[in-house]
């Protein structure tokens, strides 16, 4: 989030049918991965509405947001603290999950935010990141508006960021979330889908010379 006003408008957006849409299919989606996870961290979360259906769902959410003024939005419930995904400020596993809800594209350093994310997980912790498909015709109308969130974005390629994320888990990754139009629908065809997700779980730490972990 860029200022104020632009959190404002993001609210505003959110709040209409087809993203009310979106968001249930998302939430769904999570609910489903996040079985037998009770401590969730959800990074650059903005205003937190998907994370507020999770806490109705009964999981235990921590919002992490570089935005004060996004996180004055965020619904009741929901933990919230200012900083960056590079240096989250919470001591090593303290985390079953950390979830990225279409928001790791938009991080400077990704690679720190991959570190970070597994040193807060617990042993056996799970990752998931929702990832915006540049190949999808959704992602080709969204950099066609110059008012949306899309414009923000730093990293497109997919290729690069699963490469790091495996580095740090053991990873599977599938699309998800076909949107033609104002319809949603179930797709894993790269063209069609909004969205590729990463899930994996973090990857045991090599022992070092000497036995030391």
């Amino acid at each position: 989030m860029k200022s104020a006003n632009d959190v404002k408008k993001y609210v505003e957006t959110c709040r209409e049918a087809f993203w009310q849409k979106v968001f249930r299919v998302e939430t769904d989606y999570l609910t489903a991965r996040l079985e037998n996870c009770r401590d969730i961290l959800s990074v650059g979360c903005g205003p937190a509405t998907i994370e507020g259906e999770l806490i109705r769902k009964g999981f235990r959410l921590t919002g992490l947001d570089v935005s004060a003024e996004a996180l004055a939005c965020a619904p009741d419930g929901l933990r919230t603290v200012v900083g960056r995904a590079e240096d989250m400020p919470f001591p090593d596993h303290s985390f079953d999950a950390v979830i990225f809800v279409v928001s790791l594209q938009f991080i400077a350093d990704y690679r720190s935010a991959f570190a970070r994310t597994s040193a807060v997980l617990r042993p056996d912790g799970k990752m998931i990141a929702m990832l915006l498909n540049p190949e999808s015709a959704f992602f080709r109308t969204m950099r066609q508006d110059p008012s949306s969130y899309v414009q923000w974005i730093r990293h497109t390629d997919l290729d690069d960021l699963e490469k790091e994320a495996g580095r740090h888990f053991n990873l599977r990754s599938e699309y998800f979330l076909g949107i033609r139009g104002e319809n949603i629908f179930e797709s894993q065809n790269p063209a069609q889908a909004a969205l590729k997700v990463l899930t994996g779980r973090k990857a045991p730490q090599k022992m070092k010379a000497g036995g030391a972990s």
